[in-house]
């Protein structure tokens, strides 16, 4: 009940009750990349409720380049915006530019992925580790905890990939009768996905199923799969975007763990405005898993 009230309470921010000069209020969101739905609809999450709220939100987009991203905080803290939202590429290689916003006295919200270091007055994102046990915990009830288990990894270095895959790990611990026979980095990319499950498909001949750690690498495992025409291997994804939400609807997708990345978007925005009338706000969004 309590995190359900700050959350009204942050959400009555967005919609403008009383931030004042909010007209003058310019923020940056600093994106990992755009090639991507999640950060597609988080992004827009974010405009609608700046627009709610009366405040500037300037987007940039890092390309999955922490060099990039860094020089695009660089450029907002030289815009003199507000606030910045930071949706890191990498956890630690944007120490640097948390520590620059830092000392620039511009306060630094992180969305989705944290980062290991400086400042941060808030942390809007699910809760990674316990989507990794989730997705764990569906496909030991799905193979009766016995199988032979697939992990394809997101970005190293990204607190997203290591939650989720430690999650996942940690879930598996409480099946002995499941194997993680394979563990691989695959970027959070559809094509990436593709080609290293093709790979893991030629040196693997039992495969019971796949966890994906989003969407993208799970989408792209099924077309490899397909392709080699293999039977039997369930894939499990994250994130819910509408491509594997489809995929699940169709029977081609087991599972995938649904995050609410518009909502991400929106309570980082509200962070941001409770942060610069004084107040705090964290909120954990909330998973679900979304089956067939």
């Amino acid at each position: 009940m309590r995190r359900f009230l700050t959350l009204i309470a942050a959400l009555a921010l967005v919609l403008g009750l009383g931030l004042g000069g909010a007209q003058q209020v310019t923020l940056g969101l600093s994106v990992s990349t755009l090639n991507n739905p999640f950060f597609v609809t988080l992004r827009d999450g974010a405009l609608d409720a700046a627009r709610s709220a009366g405040v500037t939100l300037i987007v940039l987009d890092a390309q999955d380049s922490p060099a990039k991203q860094l020089n695009d905080v660089q450029d907002l803290i030289q815009r003199r915006v507000s606030a910045i939202l930071l949706n890191p590429t990498d956890a630690a290689a944007l120490v640097p530019a948390v520590l620059q916003a830092n000392r620039a006295g511009v306060p630094v919200i992180t969305v989705d992925r944290a980062v290991a270091g400086g400042k941060v007055v808030a942390h809007i994102a699910s809760d990674n580790v316990a989507g990794g046990r989730q997705a764990a915990e569906f496909i030991a009830q799905r193979l009766n905890g016995q199988g032979s288990i697939v992990m394809l990894e997101g970005i190293p270095g990204t607190s997203a990939a290591r939650d989720r895959g430690a999650g996942f790990r940690d879930g598996l611990t409480k099946y002995p009768g499941l194997r993680l026979i394979a563990s691989q980095p695959a970027n959070f990319d559809r094509a990436q996905g593709l080609n290293v499950m093709q790979n893991i498909l030629q040196a693997q001949p039992r495969i019971d199923a796949v966890f994906a750690q989003n969407d993208e690498m799970a989408l792209g495992a099924i077309q490899a799969i397909r392709t080699a025409n293999r039977t039997g291997i369930m894939v499990v994804g994250f994130d819910a975007v509408p491509d594997a939400v489809a995929a699940v609807a169709d029977g081609r997708l087991a599972a995938t763990i649904a995050q609410q990345p518009a909502k991400m978007g929106q309570l980082g925005v509200a962070a941001a405005v409770s942060y610069l009338r004084g107040g705090t706000v964290s909120i954990p969004v909330d998973l679900q898993l979304v089956v067939r």
